[in-house]
Protein backbone atom coordinates (compact mmCIF):
# COMPACT_ATOMS: atom_id res chain seq x y z
CA UNK A 1 0.00 0.00 0.00
CA UNK A 2 2.87 2.38 0.78
CA UNK A 3 4.40 1.78 -2.65
CA UNK A 4 1.07 2.36 -4.41
CA UNK A 5 0.50 5.56 -2.40
CA UNK A 6 3.86 6.90 -3.65
CA UNK A 7 2.87 6.51 -7.31
CA UNK A 8 2.28 9.98 -8.79
CA UNK A 9 -1.33 10.83 -9.61
CA UNK A 10 -2.66 12.34 -12.81
CA UNK A 11 -3.87 15.78 -11.76
CA UNK A 12 -6.25 16.05 -14.73
CA UNK A 13 -8.36 13.18 -13.29
CA UNK A 14 -10.03 13.70 -9.92
CA UNK A 15 -12.27 11.42 -7.88
CA UNK A 16 -14.10 11.80 -4.59
CA UNK A 17 -12.14 10.41 -1.60
CA UNK A 18 -14.93 7.89 -0.90
CA UNK A 19 -14.70 6.62 -4.49
CA UNK A 20 -10.93 6.24 -4.30
CA UNK A 21 -11.22 4.32 -1.03
CA UNK A 22 -13.82 1.94 -2.46
CA UNK A 23 -11.81 1.48 -5.65
CA UNK A 24 -8.74 0.67 -3.57
CA UNK A 25 -10.58 -2.04 -1.63
CA UNK A 26 -11.90 -3.46 -4.89
CA UNK A 27 -8.54 -3.85 -6.60
CA UNK A 28 -6.89 -5.03 -3.38
CA UNK A 29 -9.39 -7.89 -3.10
CA UNK A 30 -8.95 -8.73 -6.79
CA UNK A 31 -5.21 -8.27 -6.52
CA UNK A 32 -4.57 -10.53 -3.57
CA UNK A 33 -6.58 -13.34 -5.13
CA UNK A 34 -4.45 -12.85 -8.25
CA UNK A 35 -1.21 -12.83 -6.25
CA UNK A 36 -2.07 -16.00 -4.35
CA UNK A 37 -3.10 -17.66 -7.61
CA UNK A 38 0.57 -17.22 -8.51
CA UNK A 39 1.53 -19.00 -5.29
CA UNK A 40 -0.62 -21.92 -6.43
CA UNK A 41 0.80 -21.78 -9.98
CA UNK A 42 4.57 -21.60 -9.64
CA UNK A 43 4.66 -24.00 -6.69
CA UNK A 44 5.45 -26.58 -9.38
CA UNK A 45 8.87 -24.96 -9.89
CA UNK A 46 9.62 -25.01 -6.17
CA UNK A 47 8.51 -28.64 -5.86
CA UNK A 48 10.60 -29.81 -8.84
CA UNK A 49 13.77 -30.34 -6.78
CA UNK A 50 11.93 -32.39 -4.13
CA UNK A 51 10.12 -34.49 -6.74
CA UNK A 52 13.54 -35.10 -8.27
CA UNK A 53 14.75 -36.63 -5.01
CA UNK A 54 11.96 -39.21 -5.37
CA UNK A 55 12.95 -39.80 -9.03
CA UNK A 56 9.58 -38.42 -10.14
CA UNK A 57 10.66 -35.32 -12.09
CA UNK A 58 13.83 -34.35 -13.95
CA UNK A 59 14.49 -31.19 -15.97
CA UNK A 60 12.81 -32.55 -19.09
CA UNK A 61 9.74 -33.71 -17.14
CA UNK A 62 9.40 -30.26 -15.59
CA UNK A 63 9.51 -28.65 -19.02
CA UNK A 64 6.82 -31.00 -20.32
CA UNK A 65 4.46 -30.53 -17.32
CA UNK A 66 4.91 -26.75 -17.31
CA UNK A 67 4.63 -26.63 -21.10
CA UNK A 68 1.33 -28.55 -21.17
CA UNK A 69 -0.05 -26.32 -18.42
CA UNK A 70 0.92 -23.10 -20.15
CA UNK A 71 -0.48 -24.36 -23.46
CA UNK A 72 -3.84 -24.98 -21.77
CA UNK A 73 -3.63 -21.51 -20.19
CA UNK A 74 -2.90 -19.94 -23.57
CA UNK A 75 -6.00 -21.37 -25.24
CA UNK A 76 -8.28 -20.99 -22.22
CA UNK A 77 -8.95 -17.39 -23.29
CA UNK A 78 -11.22 -18.70 -26.06
CA UNK A 79 -13.65 -19.64 -23.28
CA UNK A 80 -12.66 -17.45 -20.34
CA UNK A 81 -12.49 -14.12 -22.17
CA UNK A 82 -16.10 -14.17 -23.44
CA UNK A 83 -17.34 -15.61 -20.12
CA UNK A 84 -15.70 -12.77 -18.21
CA UNK A 85 -17.12 -10.11 -20.54
CA UNK A 86 -20.60 -11.61 -20.19
CA UNK A 87 -20.73 -12.44 -16.47
CA UNK A 88 -18.25 -9.96 -15.03
CA UNK A 89 -14.92 -10.01 -13.26
CA UNK A 90 -16.33 -10.94 -9.85
CA UNK A 91 -17.70 -14.31 -10.94
CA UNK A 92 -14.64 -14.89 -13.12
CA UNK A 93 -12.01 -14.36 -10.42
CA UNK A 94 -14.00 -16.42 -7.90
CA UNK A 95 -14.39 -19.26 -10.42
CA UNK A 96 -10.67 -19.18 -11.10
CA UNK A 97 -9.79 -19.21 -7.40
CA UNK A 98 -12.27 -21.99 -6.65
CA UNK A 99 -10.96 -24.20 -9.44
CA UNK A 100 -7.33 -23.56 -8.47
CA UNK A 101 -8.13 -24.51 -4.87
CA UNK A 102 -9.52 -27.89 -5.97
CA UNK A 103 -6.64 -28.53 -8.42
CA UNK A 104 -4.00 -27.72 -5.80
CA UNK A 105 -5.69 -29.98 -3.25
CA UNK A 106 -5.58 -32.84 -5.77
CA UNK A 107 -1.92 -32.12 -6.56
CA UNK A 108 -1.26 -32.11 -2.82
CA UNK A 109 -2.93 -35.50 -2.36
CA UNK A 110 -0.91 -37.05 -5.21
CA UNK A 111 2.27 -35.56 -3.70
CA UNK A 112 1.42 -36.80 -0.21
CA UNK A 113 0.92 -40.33 -1.53
CA UNK A 114 4.31 -40.18 -3.24
CA UNK A 115 6.05 -38.84 -0.12
CA UNK A 116 4.57 -41.52 2.15
CA UNK A 117 5.40 -44.35 -0.25
CA UNK A 118 8.89 -43.17 -1.17
CA UNK A 119 7.93 -42.34 -4.75
CA UNK A 120 5.31 -44.97 -5.54
CA UNK A 121 1.95 -44.18 -7.13
CA UNK A 122 -0.96 -43.97 -4.67
CA UNK A 123 -4.73 -44.31 -5.30
CA UNK A 124 -5.27 -40.68 -6.36
CA UNK A 125 -2.15 -40.75 -8.51
CA UNK A 126 -3.38 -43.94 -10.15
CA UNK A 127 -6.78 -42.44 -10.96
CA UNK A 128 -5.16 -39.28 -12.36
CA UNK A 129 -2.75 -41.37 -14.43
CA UNK A 130 -5.60 -43.47 -15.84
CA UNK A 131 -7.51 -40.33 -16.88
CA UNK A 132 -4.42 -38.63 -18.26
CA UNK A 133 -2.75 -41.45 -20.16
CA UNK A 134 -4.84 -41.32 -23.41
CA UNK A 135 -4.29 -37.57 -23.71
CA UNK A 136 -0.66 -37.78 -22.65
CA UNK A 137 0.19 -40.56 -25.10
CA UNK A 138 -1.45 -38.61 -27.93
CA UNK A 139 0.69 -35.63 -26.96
CA UNK A 140 3.82 -37.80 -26.80
CA UNK A 141 3.02 -39.26 -30.22
CA UNK A 142 2.64 -35.80 -31.74
CA UNK A 143 5.96 -34.66 -30.29
CA UNK A 144 7.67 -37.89 -31.36
CA UNK A 145 6.54 -37.21 -34.94
CA UNK A 146 8.83 -34.16 -34.85
CA UNK A 147 11.60 -36.11 -33.12
CA UNK A 148 11.14 -34.39 -29.75
CA UNK A 149 11.21 -36.28 -26.46
CA UNK A 150 8.34 -35.77 -23.99
CA UNK A 151 9.64 -37.31 -20.79
CA UNK A 152 9.98 -40.88 -19.61
CA UNK A 153 6.89 -42.29 -17.89
CA UNK A 154 8.82 -45.39 -16.84
CA UNK A 155 11.43 -43.35 -14.99
CA UNK A 156 8.84 -40.74 -13.91
CA UNK A 157 5.60 -42.71 -13.38
CA UNK A 158 3.59 -39.71 -12.15
CA UNK A 159 4.31 -37.63 -15.25
CA UNK A 160 0.83 -38.06 -16.82
CA UNK A 161 -0.95 -37.43 -13.50
CA UNK A 162 1.04 -34.30 -12.68
CA UNK A 163 0.60 -33.06 -16.26
CA UNK A 164 -3.20 -33.32 -16.30
CA UNK A 165 -3.70 -31.95 -12.78
CA UNK A 166 -1.39 -29.03 -13.50
CA UNK A 167 -3.26 -28.44 -16.78
CA UNK A 168 -6.57 -28.28 -14.86
CA UNK A 169 -4.97 -25.86 -12.41
CA UNK A 170 -3.76 -23.67 -15.27
CA UNK A 171 -7.17 -23.59 -16.93
CA UNK A 172 -8.67 -22.03 -13.81
CA UNK A 173 -5.60 -19.85 -13.28
CA UNK A 174 -6.34 -18.35 -16.70
CA UNK A 175 -9.38 -16.57 -15.25
CA UNK A 176 -7.07 -14.45 -13.08
CA UNK A 177 -5.48 -11.99 -15.50
CA UNK A 178 -8.70 -11.66 -17.53
CA UNK A 179 -10.69 -10.88 -14.39
CA UNK A 180 -8.26 -8.40 -12.87
CA UNK A 181 -8.08 -6.30 -16.04
CA UNK A 182 -11.83 -6.55 -16.71
CA UNK A 183 -12.60 -5.76 -13.08
CA UNK A 184 -10.48 -2.63 -12.96
CA UNK A 185 -11.26 -1.20 -16.42
CA UNK A 186 -14.52 0.55 -15.36
CA UNK A 187 -12.82 2.03 -12.28
CA UNK A 188 -9.81 3.70 -14.00
CA UNK A 189 -9.78 6.42 -16.67
CA UNK A 190 -7.40 5.76 -19.56
CA UNK A 191 -5.13 8.62 -18.41
CA UNK A 192 -4.55 7.00 -15.00
CA UNK A 193 -4.16 3.42 -16.20
CA UNK A 194 -0.39 3.66 -16.47
CA UNK A 195 -0.40 3.74 -12.69
CA UNK A 196 -2.72 0.73 -12.75
CA UNK A 197 -0.18 -1.01 -14.98
CA UNK A 198 2.31 -0.36 -12.19
CA UNK A 199 -0.12 -1.87 -9.69
CA UNK A 200 -0.54 -4.90 -11.98
CA UNK A 201 3.24 -5.37 -11.97
CA UNK A 202 3.34 -5.05 -8.19
CA UNK A 203 0.67 -7.75 -7.80
CA UNK A 204 2.60 -10.08 -10.12
CA UNK A 205 5.73 -9.41 -8.08
CA UNK A 206 4.00 -10.21 -4.80
CA UNK A 207 2.70 -13.42 -6.34
CA UNK A 208 6.21 -14.41 -7.41
CA UNK A 209 7.44 -13.72 -3.86
CA UNK A 210 4.69 -15.86 -2.35
CA UNK A 211 5.36 -18.64 -4.88
CA UNK A 212 9.10 -18.92 -4.43
CA UNK A 213 9.90 -17.73 -0.91
CA UNK A 214 6.80 -18.80 1.02
CA UNK A 215 6.66 -22.19 -0.70
CA UNK A 216 10.44 -22.48 -0.40
CA UNK A 217 10.21 -21.73 3.32
CA UNK A 218 7.64 -24.50 3.73
CA UNK A 219 10.03 -27.02 2.18
CA UNK A 220 12.93 -25.67 4.25
CA UNK A 221 11.05 -26.01 7.55
CA UNK A 222 9.18 -29.22 6.70
CA UNK A 223 11.83 -31.23 4.88
CA UNK A 224 10.55 -33.34 2.02
CA UNK A 225 6.86 -32.52 2.63
CA UNK A 226 6.10 -31.63 -1.00
CA UNK A 227 2.35 -31.71 -0.44
CA UNK A 228 2.51 -28.51 1.64
CA UNK A 229 3.40 -26.35 -1.37
CA UNK A 230 0.01 -27.33 -2.79
CA UNK A 231 -2.14 -27.53 0.35
CA UNK A 232 -1.03 -24.20 1.87
CA UNK A 233 -1.69 -22.07 -1.27
CA UNK A 234 -5.11 -23.77 -1.52
CA UNK A 235 -5.89 -22.81 2.09
CA UNK A 236 -4.79 -19.19 1.59
CA UNK A 237 -6.78 -18.96 -1.63
CA UNK A 238 -9.85 -20.14 0.28
CA UNK A 239 -9.47 -17.22 2.71
CA UNK A 240 -9.03 -14.55 0.01
CA UNK A 241 -11.88 -16.17 -1.95
CA UNK A 242 -14.23 -15.36 0.94
CA UNK A 243 -12.89 -11.80 1.16
CA UNK A 244 -13.41 -11.34 -2.58
CA UNK A 245 -16.94 -12.69 -2.34
CA UNK A 246 -17.79 -9.84 0.05
CA UNK A 247 -15.72 -6.97 -1.40
CA UNK A 248 -15.43 -7.25 -5.20
CA UNK A 249 -17.88 -5.41 -7.45
CA UNK A 250 -17.84 -5.30 -11.25
CA UNK A 251 -18.27 -1.53 -11.62
CA UNK A 252 -18.59 1.69 -9.60
CA UNK A 253 -22.38 1.53 -10.06
CA UNK A 254 -22.54 -1.85 -8.32
CA UNK A 255 -20.71 -0.30 -5.37
CA UNK A 256 -23.07 2.68 -5.13
CA UNK A 257 -21.12 5.19 -7.24
CA UNK A 258 -21.74 6.68 -10.66
CA UNK A 259 -20.16 5.03 -13.70
CA UNK A 260 -18.15 7.43 -15.86
CA UNK A 261 -16.68 7.58 -19.36
CA UNK A 262 -13.25 6.01 -19.13
CA UNK A 263 -11.92 7.37 -22.44
CA UNK A 264 -11.05 3.95 -23.82
CA UNK A 265 -12.10 2.19 -27.03
CA UNK A 266 -15.65 1.36 -25.85
CA UNK A 267 -16.35 4.40 -23.67
CA UNK A 268 -19.92 5.64 -24.19
CA UNK A 269 -21.30 2.36 -25.52
CA UNK A 270 -24.19 0.59 -23.81
CA UNK A 271 -23.50 -2.12 -21.22
CA UNK A 272 -25.14 -4.92 -23.23
CA UNK A 273 -22.57 -7.72 -23.86
CA UNK A 274 -21.20 -7.78 -27.40
CA UNK A 275 -21.34 -10.83 -29.65
CA UNK A 276 -18.07 -12.63 -28.73
CA UNK A 277 -17.49 -13.94 -32.27
CA UNK A 278 -17.80 -10.41 -33.62
CA UNK A 279 -15.47 -9.09 -30.91
CA UNK A 280 -12.87 -11.80 -31.62
CA UNK A 281 -13.04 -10.94 -35.33
CA UNK A 282 -12.66 -7.24 -34.56
CA UNK A 283 -9.69 -7.88 -32.26
CA UNK A 284 -7.91 -10.16 -34.73
CA UNK A 285 -8.33 -7.51 -37.45
CA UNK A 286 -6.90 -4.79 -35.20
CA UNK A 287 -3.19 -4.39 -36.07
CA UNK A 288 -2.41 -2.79 -32.71
CA UNK A 289 -3.96 -5.65 -30.71
CA UNK A 290 -2.15 -8.22 -32.86
CA UNK A 291 1.17 -6.39 -32.49
CA UNK A 292 0.70 -6.24 -28.72
CA UNK A 293 -0.03 -9.98 -28.75
CA UNK A 294 3.14 -10.64 -30.76
CA UNK A 295 5.22 -8.59 -28.32
CA UNK A 296 3.66 -10.43 -25.41
CA UNK A 297 4.46 -13.79 -27.03
CA UNK A 298 8.08 -12.68 -26.75
CA UNK A 299 7.45 -11.53 -23.16
CA UNK A 300 5.99 -14.91 -22.23
CA UNK A 301 9.04 -16.70 -23.60
CA UNK A 302 11.49 -14.36 -21.88
CA UNK A 303 9.74 -13.90 -18.53
CA UNK A 304 9.66 -17.58 -17.64
CA UNK A 305 12.97 -18.31 -19.39
CA UNK A 306 14.63 -16.19 -16.71
CA UNK A 307 12.30 -16.61 -13.72
CA UNK A 308 11.52 -20.35 -13.97
CA UNK A 309 14.68 -21.64 -15.57
CA UNK A 310 16.91 -19.26 -13.64
CA UNK A 311 15.69 -20.97 -10.47
CA UNK A 312 16.16 -24.44 -12.01
CA UNK A 313 19.66 -23.47 -13.23
CA UNK A 314 20.66 -22.22 -9.79
CA UNK A 315 19.46 -25.38 -8.06
CA UNK A 316 21.00 -27.70 -10.64
CA UNK A 317 24.45 -26.06 -10.74
CA UNK A 318 24.92 -25.93 -6.97
CA UNK A 319 24.13 -22.25 -6.36
CA UNK A 320 21.26 -22.84 -3.92
CA UNK A 321 23.23 -21.39 -0.98
CA UNK A 322 24.08 -18.02 -2.56
CA UNK A 323 22.15 -14.90 -1.50
CA UNK A 324 20.15 -14.56 -4.71
CA UNK A 325 18.88 -18.14 -4.58
CA UNK A 326 18.11 -17.92 -0.86
CA UNK A 327 15.94 -14.84 -1.52
CA UNK A 328 14.85 -15.54 -5.10
CA UNK A 329 11.18 -14.65 -4.62
CA UNK A 330 11.88 -11.52 -2.56
CA UNK A 331 14.42 -10.16 -5.05
CA UNK A 332 12.13 -10.85 -8.00
CA UNK A 333 9.34 -9.15 -6.05
CA UNK A 334 11.41 -6.02 -5.36
CA UNK A 335 12.61 -5.88 -8.96
CA UNK A 336 9.07 -6.32 -10.26
CA UNK A 337 7.70 -3.59 -7.99
CA UNK A 338 10.39 -1.18 -9.18
CA UNK A 339 9.71 -2.17 -12.78
CA UNK A 340 5.97 -1.66 -12.35
CA UNK A 341 6.41 1.73 -10.67
CA UNK A 342 8.91 2.89 -13.29
CA UNK A 343 6.80 1.73 -16.22
CA UNK A 344 3.51 3.13 -14.91
CA UNK A 345 4.99 6.48 -13.95
CA UNK A 346 6.80 7.24 -17.21
CA UNK A 347 3.84 6.00 -19.26
CA UNK A 348 1.36 8.47 -17.75
CA UNK A 349 3.74 11.34 -17.05
CA UNK A 350 6.45 11.19 -19.74
CA UNK A 351 4.80 9.46 -22.69
CA UNK A 352 1.27 10.94 -22.32
CA UNK A 353 -0.40 7.62 -21.42
CA UNK A 354 1.20 5.77 -24.32
CA UNK A 355 2.41 2.30 -23.29
CA UNK A 356 4.51 1.04 -26.21
CA UNK A 357 7.42 3.51 -25.72
CA UNK A 358 7.81 2.16 -22.19
CA UNK A 359 7.85 -1.39 -23.53
CA UNK A 360 10.51 -0.41 -26.08
CA UNK A 361 12.75 1.08 -23.38
CA UNK A 362 12.41 -2.03 -21.22
CA UNK A 363 12.90 -4.39 -24.16
CA UNK A 364 16.19 -2.66 -24.91
CA UNK A 365 17.18 -3.75 -21.40
CA UNK A 366 16.12 -7.32 -22.22
CA UNK A 367 18.34 -7.36 -25.34
CA UNK A 368 21.31 -6.14 -23.32
CA UNK A 369 20.58 -8.58 -20.49
CA UNK A 370 20.35 -11.59 -22.82
CA UNK A 371 23.71 -10.75 -24.38
CA UNK A 372 25.34 -10.29 -20.97
CA UNK A 373 23.93 -13.64 -19.78
CA UNK A 374 25.84 -15.38 -22.58
CA UNK A 375 29.08 -13.99 -21.14
CA UNK A 376 28.29 -14.90 -17.52
CA UNK A 377 27.31 -18.59 -17.74
CA UNK A 378 29.07 -20.22 -14.76
CA UNK A 379 29.49 -16.89 -12.93
CA UNK A 380 27.30 -16.13 -9.90
CA UNK A 381 26.78 -12.57 -11.22
CA UNK A 382 24.49 -14.15 -13.81
CA UNK A 383 21.81 -14.47 -11.14
CA UNK A 384 21.87 -10.72 -10.46
CA UNK A 385 21.49 -10.02 -14.18
CA UNK A 386 18.35 -12.19 -14.14
CA UNK A 387 16.93 -10.11 -11.27
CA UNK A 388 17.49 -6.90 -13.26
CA UNK A 389 15.95 -8.45 -16.37
CA UNK A 390 12.87 -9.41 -14.36
CA UNK A 391 12.43 -5.71 -13.54
CA UNK A 392 12.22 -4.98 -17.25
CA UNK A 393 9.99 -7.85 -18.34
CA UNK A 394 7.46 -7.47 -15.49
CA UNK A 395 7.24 -3.77 -16.37
CA UNK A 396 6.51 -4.69 -20.00
CA UNK A 397 3.88 -7.24 -18.99
CA UNK A 398 2.10 -4.74 -16.74
CA UNK A 399 2.02 -2.13 -19.50
CA UNK A 400 0.80 -4.40 -22.29
CA UNK A 401 -1.33 -7.16 -20.74
CA UNK A 402 -2.37 -5.11 -17.73
CA UNK A 403 -3.00 -1.71 -19.32
CA UNK A 404 -2.86 -1.58 -23.12
CA UNK A 405 -5.32 -4.49 -23.33
CA UNK A 406 -8.00 -2.50 -21.50
CA UNK A 407 -7.13 0.68 -23.43
CA UNK A 408 -7.71 -0.90 -26.84
CA UNK A 409 -10.27 -3.53 -25.83
CA UNK A 410 -12.24 -1.02 -23.79
CA UNK A 411 -13.97 -1.70 -20.48
CA UNK A 412 -16.77 -3.51 -22.33
CA UNK A 413 -14.55 -5.99 -24.21
CA UNK A 414 -11.57 -6.10 -21.85
CA UNK A 415 -12.06 -9.79 -21.11
CA UNK A 416 -11.58 -10.91 -24.70
CA UNK A 417 -8.81 -8.36 -25.34
CA UNK A 418 -6.71 -9.39 -22.35
CA UNK A 419 -7.52 -13.03 -23.09
CA UNK A 420 -6.00 -12.74 -26.56
CA UNK A 421 -2.97 -10.84 -25.29
CA UNK A 422 -2.38 -12.94 -22.17
CA UNK A 423 -3.05 -16.05 -24.24
CA UNK A 424 -0.16 -14.97 -26.46
CA UNK A 425 2.00 -14.58 -23.35
CA UNK A 426 1.43 -18.20 -22.41
CA UNK A 427 1.83 -19.45 -25.96
CA UNK A 428 5.29 -17.92 -25.73
CA UNK A 429 5.82 -19.59 -22.36
CA UNK A 430 4.67 -22.95 -23.74
CA UNK A 431 7.02 -22.62 -26.72
CA UNK A 432 9.87 -21.82 -24.34
CA UNK A 433 9.01 -24.73 -22.01
CA UNK A 434 8.92 -27.35 -24.77
CA UNK A 435 12.04 -25.93 -26.42
CA UNK A 436 14.03 -25.92 -23.19
CA UNK A 437 12.73 -29.36 -22.17
CA UNK A 438 14.22 -30.56 -25.46
CA UNK A 439 17.44 -28.55 -25.55
CA UNK A 440 18.62 -27.99 -21.95
CA UNK A 441 20.69 -30.55 -20.01
CA UNK A 442 19.17 -33.20 -17.76
CA UNK A 443 20.43 -35.31 -14.86
CA UNK A 444 24.16 -35.09 -14.14
CA UNK A 445 24.75 -32.99 -17.26
CA UNK A 446 22.62 -30.21 -15.74
CA UNK A 447 25.12 -29.87 -12.87
CA UNK A 448 27.76 -28.45 -15.23
CA UNK A 449 27.01 -24.80 -16.05
CA UNK A 450 28.91 -25.14 -19.34
CA UNK A 451 26.05 -27.30 -20.63
CA UNK A 452 23.62 -24.37 -20.21
CA UNK A 453 25.12 -22.21 -22.96
CA UNK A 454 22.00 -22.50 -25.16
CA UNK A 455 19.76 -21.11 -22.41
CA UNK A 456 20.41 -17.37 -23.01
CA UNK A 457 21.10 -17.78 -26.74
CA UNK A 458 17.44 -18.57 -27.44
CA UNK A 459 16.38 -15.39 -25.63
CA UNK A 460 18.28 -12.98 -27.87
CA UNK A 461 16.10 -13.15 -31.03
CA UNK A 462 12.90 -12.91 -28.96
CA UNK A 463 14.20 -9.82 -27.16
CA UNK A 464 15.18 -8.17 -30.47
CA UNK A 465 11.77 -8.93 -32.04
CA UNK A 466 9.96 -7.53 -28.99
CA UNK A 467 12.03 -4.33 -29.13
CA UNK A 468 11.37 -3.78 -32.85
CA UNK A 469 7.61 -4.41 -32.54
CA UNK A 470 7.27 -2.13 -29.51
CA UNK A 471 9.04 0.64 -31.41
CA UNK A 472 6.71 0.16 -34.39
CA UNK A 473 3.60 0.98 -32.29
CA UNK A 474 5.25 3.68 -30.14
CA UNK A 475 2.56 6.27 -31.01
CA UNK A 476 -0.46 4.01 -30.48
CA UNK A 477 -3.21 5.36 -28.22
CA UNK A 478 -6.93 4.45 -28.16
CA UNK A 479 -9.48 6.79 -29.72
CA UNK A 480 -11.76 7.26 -26.74
CA UNK A 481 -15.29 8.60 -26.99
CA UNK A 482 -15.38 10.52 -23.79
CA UNK A 483 -13.64 11.99 -20.80
CA UNK A 484 -14.31 11.83 -17.09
Amino acid sequence: MFVVARLPKNKSISHAPAYERRRRWNWLALGFIYAFLYMGRYNLTVSKYEFGKLNLMDTGDFGVIFGIGTLVYAFAFLINGPLTDRFGARLSILTGAGGAIVANILLGIVSLEAVRSGGAIGPMGGVANAIAEPFFHAFVGLRAFFGISSGNTTASPLLPALSILYAVNMYFQAFGAVAIVKGNAPWFHVDERGVFGGIFGILISLGVYFAYDWNGLLLHVFKGQIQLVFFVPAAILAVVFLIGLVVIRNSPAEAGFRNFLTGDATAGEDDKPSNPIRVFAMMFKNPIIMTIAAIEFCSGFLRQAIMQWGYVYGKATGLKEIFVMQHWGLLLCCAGILGGMFAGTISDHLFESRRAPVAAVLYAGMVAGSLIMCLLIGNTMLMWVIILMSLAIIGVHGMLSGTMSMDFGGAKNAGIAVGIIDGAVYLGTAAMSFLYAWRLPEGDKAKDSANWSEWPLWMIPLAVIGLVLAYCIRNAKPEGKGAH
